[in-house]
């Protein structure tokens, strides 16, 4: 028998949306994934990337994706006054007769649901041709839509819309445009988008998944995608904002991971591109939708350090400019209408401010002798604190927890905090451990100094020696990180932010996992660890508890109390393959006798959820009563329990 007294008195109090997401355009997260465009390389600028440290490459290739279909029709690529400068090419098309027409992959093929509209929109133009341009979807000769007509195609280039309703559901289907009769026609800027997407933007299925979690807060872009394997292809912010035809297209860094030799250092992600369609304006849309804070991450001068030795000088003219977009980025988010980026932020359509809070400078960045990131954060704290002194900046320690890079960068922030407030408001942390590093490091943040505050900014537990990387989102990892944020949960008054990365994974096109949740063309679910995430997100209070003697072996606590609800919250992890009995003691408390159980349990640390069994482990919720002041509840092998207890 485990026995544990709650007392009454608050151990420390727990920031407001502590726990919240990482958002990162890895494992097509965002094109494929998030963002609901159901097409692949939309405005024909597709490029497809190779290459290995300091040494990238890429081969322009407009066509990827685009292929004839329904007779002889022939495409070409033209930049002959194209419909913008920033994305020159467009497709030239020729039907040889009535019916040519031509198709895109759109990842997987064309997913329609039944009675359900899809909008579609494009921009084109004709000197050569008369008839009507067909919009339809189809598989195997049969067609899954209306088919849609657009005439009178002018030799201006023009934006059409218009409406395909599926007939039936069909998955690998093609979206097919034909012309009536021969001739020629000039597109550009094809797009097909679900009419149900939340916003007009996001997968619907994946959106709902994270509202379910209840975030505090969504760090945006990046991860490596803020510096890019070359400065040329970091995230730009300005450039993914305004007409979404007019956002440059972008080679991915995550489209030459882990290349090898004997490829020709080129990955089957080589076409991984960002259209940004999913930009900084709609990270900021979805922000609001999950009622999260935002905090966007800004690059300091340094291409990624794993993969490039590239940066500008921190004494350059180009760096004052990565300043700037940073000083420009607060404006756009928060600026009066009347200042440059405020007004462009009301031409997107939201006028009001979006209440910027925080902001990262740096990604996972670290001091050596030829990369001086100290001075970079101070130049940027200086320039940022000196016009908006309000904004909270999050530094950085480096890549992990236990590096010389680590210590360093303490060992410099610490100090400078003490000498100027205001100069951090939490630094970064990241590790990727195996399961056993979470469990024998609940207690990592105990000793911690509590006068700078820490963003547990990318964690997550590798399970290792699998080789599927599905099965990597065990309940194993599930259990240990749950284990890891109880230490966390309790020391809240240093750990102030804590993300799970990364956050999606599309299967058939993923570079990295374990992943939060997978998905496919249809499909979408949540992996252990997802609930493990929700459990915190959604069931910890404004309170830490003090909570005596601490538990045995293999179980790991957490206590805080929810005043707005009047309930304690009890957080039990049974790591073991036996059921643990443990007695709560609330002698302090004056209880109602009822409690809410919340379980996530599994039948070994092996089990996973998958697209055939999206909730074999999920949270499952139970009302019970108990007498008096003492709760004797079993805790499952393999579990991660919570109880809510109504008491005042």
């Amino acid at each position: 028998m485990n026995q544990v007294k709650i007392s009454k008195n608050v151990k420390t109090p727990i920031q407001p949306g502590m726990f919240g997401l990482f958002f990162e355009d890895i494992n097509y997260a965002a094109d494929g994934g998030l963002y609901a465009e159901m097409l692949e390389n939309r405005n024909f600028e597709f490029q497809e990337s190779r290459g290995y440290y300091d040494h990238y490459s890429q081969d322009f290739d407009g066509l990827y994706g685009w292929s004839a279909c329904s007779g002889q029709g022939k495409l070409a690529l033209d930049t002959q006054k194209p419909q913008n400068e920033v994305n020159p090419h467009y497709l030239h098309f020729t039907a040889m007769a009535a019916g040519d027409g031509f198709t895109n992959k759109a990842y997987d093929g064309i997913c329609l649901n039944k009675g359900e509209n899809y909008r579609v929109s494009f921009w084109a133009r004709t000197s050569a041709f008369g008839g009507k341009v067909l919009v339809h979807v189809e598989k195997d000769g049969q067609l899954y839509t209306d088919q849609a007509e657009i005439a009178g195609l002018t030799g201006e280039w023009k934006k059409y819309e218009l409406t395909l309703t599926a007939a039936a559901q069909v998955r690998s289907a093609s979206f097919v445009i034909c012309l009536s009769e021969a001739g020629s026609v000039d597109f550009d800027m094809i797009s097909m988008m679900p009419e149900n997407a939340v916003c007009g933007l996001f997968r619907r299925d994946l959106a709902e998944l994270l509202k379910e979690l209840q975030p505090g807060f969504l760090r945006f872009p990046g991860g490596c995608i803020v510096e890019g394997n070359t400065l040329d292809n970091r995230y730009r912010w300005k450039e993914s904002v305004g007409p979404m035809e007019e956002r440059r297209v972008n080679w991915s860094r995550w489209s030459v991971h882990d290349t090898k030799e004997e490829c020709g250092y080129k990955t089957p992600f080589s076409h991984y591109n960002q259209t940004l369609g999913l930009g900084y304006y709609e990270y900021f849309i979805l922000c609001e939708y999950l009622g999260a804070s935002p905090v966007p991450v800004m690059n300091v001068g340094l291409a990624c350090q794993y993969q490039s030795t590239q940066k500008v000088a921190s004494d350059s003219v180009e760096f004052k400019e990565f300043v700037q977009d940073a000083l420009d980025l607060i404006e756009f988010a928060n600026g009066d209408v009347s200042t440059k980026w405020g007004a462009l932020r009301a031409a997107c359509g939201h006028p009001e401010p979006f209440g910027l809070r925080m902001l990262g400078i740096g990604n996972e960045q670290w001091e050596t002798e030829e990369v001086d990131f100290f001075h970079r954060y101070e130049l940027f704290e200086q320039a940022i604190h000196e016009k908006y002194p309000e904004i909270r900046l999050l530094g950085s320690a480096g890549p992990n927890v236990n590096s010389k890079e680590y210590e360093a960068a303490w060992n410099w922030i610490r100090p400078a905090a003490e000498k100027k407030e205001n100069f951090v408001y939490a630094v970064d942390e990241h590790y990727y451990v195996p399961p056993k590093w979470c469990f024998d490091n609940t207690g990592f943040y105990d000793n911690y100094p509590r006068n700078v505050k820490v963003f547990a900014g990318e964690y997550a537990a590798h399970p290792q020696g699998i080789e599927d990387i599905a099965l990597r989102n065990n309940m194993e990892a599930a259990l240990a990180e749950a284990a890891l944020l109880t230490g966390i949960e309790r020391n809240a008054d240093v750990v102030v932010l804590a993300c799970y990365a990364p956050l999606f994974a599309r299967i058939g096109y993923t570079q990295w996992s374990p992943d939060l949740i997978w998905f496919d063309d249809v499909h979408a679910y949540g992996t252990p660890s997802y609930y493990v995430q929700k459990l915190y997100s959604v069931h910890t209070g404004q309170e830490e508890l003090e909570i005596k003697p601490a538990l045995g072996e293999g179980l790991y606590t957490a206590v805080s109390y929810d005043r707005e609800q009047g309930e304690v919250i009890v957080k039990l992890i049974n790591a073991g393959e036996k059921a643990e009995t443990v007695s709560l003691g609330l002698e302090e408390w004056s209880c109602s006798g009822k409690l809410t159980r919340i379980e996530l349990c599994a039948d070994s640390l092996q089990q996973v959820n998958s697209i055939a069994a999206p909730d074999r482990i999920t949270d499952r919720q139970t009302r019970e009563s108990f007498a008096g002041n003492e709760v004797s509840t079993e805790i499952k092998p393999y579990s991660v329990t919570v109880l809510r207890i109504a008491a005042e």
